[in-house]
């Protein structure tokens, strides 16, 4: 799902609001959470799960073409760890509202 197909989503789900003000919206949430992850802060979404920056160390990595050995620096990098909720949801065993889904796979 892209960024504009999860704005279209939300505008069919939630008719009230103009897709432009959702556009905003969902501009304003990515905008704040890369914000905290480039503070190195970590984000918790209940349900959902967590991103933390994680520091990676220096080393020699080889570039593929030539084969030649180079220094690769140390960096941090986003990373996204799914919660037990999604992971359930993922695997087609969480529960839904009507309480069908694990029935109707049986």
């Amino acid at each position: 799902m892209t960024k504009r197909e999860l704005i279209e989503e939300v505008v069919r789900h939630q008719s009230h609001l103009r897709p432009r003000d959702v556009e905003a919206l969902v501009g304003a949430v990515f905008t704040t959470l890369s914000e905290a992850l480039a503070r190195g802060e970590r984000i918790e979404i209940r349900g959902f799960g967590s991103f933390i920056v994680k520091k990676r160390n220096a080393r020699e990595g080889l570039n593929p073409k030539t084969g030649e050995t180079v220094a690769v620096a140390a960096k941090r990098v986003p990373f996204f760890k799914a919660g037990k909720e999604l992971k359930l949801r993922v695997d087609g065993k969480a529960d839904d509202d009507d309480g069908l889904a694990a029935s109707e796979e049986s």
